[in-house]
């Protein structure tokens, strides 16, 4: 009878809850279909609030108005007339009663017709499938750790993700457009859109446990308050930012950035290098990035916790250059001291970094030369690799 009206009720809140949703460069940190289904669980969340409370007032009324039934008898005649299953009534109604179960129907047709309306736009537009590839995308970033994060999907942040995707190594990458992290999902990548400076979206992604994190925003100013905002959240990572003027590169480095680049002028002396010494360029090229490459070049720290049996030693005495096949080109102190072609009686401290070339095989047994029992892998390159889109 009364449900003539649920097109109409359908028709208002579809209207009402419809409007297309505006992204707010600042204050939103949700994609739009993140926003559409959270919206849509609120709503239906209201419904059923809505529909409980229409349920406890049907039967304060009922036994207010008949004050001879009892609350058995009020909530029973609330169900079935809400459910307009057609039953005959519990007791003869008065006038008042009447007059309520009128008003009580009305009320019902509203809140069962809302929750209708709400159900089958989720239905029919899949948002619960929505809900569910949104859970997984969170527990899978929530599963990582010492994982890289990648702010801004442009040219920059897409040749970055394809020299993280062929080390093998997991990141996250954070960008506001839409349209980028479609592509970057198309790209087998973990991707989230949102504000990068922040606290919020770098939280989702997992700065708190995050080993680095590289930002290559448009804007040098965005950069700047992503490491702001990274190294406040987690002071120990590593932060890399993109900077377009000398002076922006001064202002990222006060504020925290532990390196900074600058693609213009990186880009110049790249060229010149290439135009002025084309051969050695082609093959520190071929060593430093890319897929398909022969050797590789790799750094590994010295630790005292799992190499103690290197510290002190010589290269010589160390004989890493017999036992894994690698060459060991330069030695990083701990004090920032740079050895460039160490000898073999070059003395291994601890806290050095040793900067090797090999093919993949011998980088693998460097790793297990330095730091058998720590667990960690190699991250020898896998060309062409992508992860798993969790949609």
């Amino acid at each position: 009878m009364g449900y003539a009206f649920v097109p109409f009720i359908a028709y208002f809140s579809h209207e009402r809850c419809q409007r297309p949703y505006k992204m707010q460069s600042k204050s939103v940190t949700y994609s739009a279909a993140e926003h559409t289904y959270r919206r849509i669980r609120r709503h239906l969340s209201f419904g059923f609030v809505m529909l409980a409370g229409v349920t406890v007032i049907g039967t304060l009324g009922y036994k207010w108005i008949e004050d001879d039934w009892s609350w058995l008898d009020a909530a029973y005649m609330t169900v079935i007339t809400l459910a307009t299953v057609g039953f005959a009534e519990v007791k003869p109604l008065s006038n008042e009663g009447r007059l309520f179960t009128i008003v009580l129907i009305l009320m019902g047709i509203f809140s069962i017709g809302f929750i209708a309306n709400r159900f089958t736009e989720a239905l029919v537009q899949g948002y619960f499938q929505e809900g569910i590839r949104l859970r997984r995308q969170r527990n899978l970033i929530e599963q990582l750790s010492e994982h890289y994060i990648l702010c801004g999907f442009g040219r920059t942040g897409q040749q970055v993700a394809m020299e993280f995707a062929f080390e093998g190594i997991d990141f996250v990458v954070i960008d506001m457009l839409p349209e980028t992290v479609a592509l970057a999902k198309q790209q087998g990548y973990r991707a989230i859109q949102g504000d990068a400076t922040l606290d919020e979206a770098l939280l989702r992604a997992g700065v708190d446990r995050a080993l680095c994190l590289v930002t290559a925003l448009p804007s040098d100013a965005e950069n700047l308050y992503t490491v702001l905002s990274a190294k406040t959240l987690n002071p120990r990572i590593r932060t890399i930012a993109r900077a377009s003027t000398i002076e922006a590169s001064k202002k990222l480095q006060r504020g925290g950035a532990d390196v900074v680049i600058s693609p213009y002028v990186t880009g110049g002396k790249r060229m010149a290098a290439s135009a002025l010494r084309p051969q050695v360029m082609d093959f520190v090229d071929g060593i430093v990035s890319g897929a398909g490459r022969s050797f590789y070049l790799e750094e590994v720290k010295l630790d005292a916790e799992h190499s103690r049996s290197m510290v002190g030693l010589t290269l010589h005495e160390a004989n890493i250059r017999q036992l894994t096949g690698s060459l060991v080109v330069a030695i990083k102190r701990q004090d920032g001291a740079l050895i460039t072609g160490p000898t073999a009686d070059t003395r291994l401290v601890g806290g050095d970094i040793l900067i090797c070339m090999g093919t993949a095989d011998q980088l693998k047994l460097l790793h297990r030369l330095f730091r058998p029992d720590s667990g960690l892998r190699p991250r020898t390159p896998k060309p062409r690799q992508r992860f798993p889109s969790p949609s």
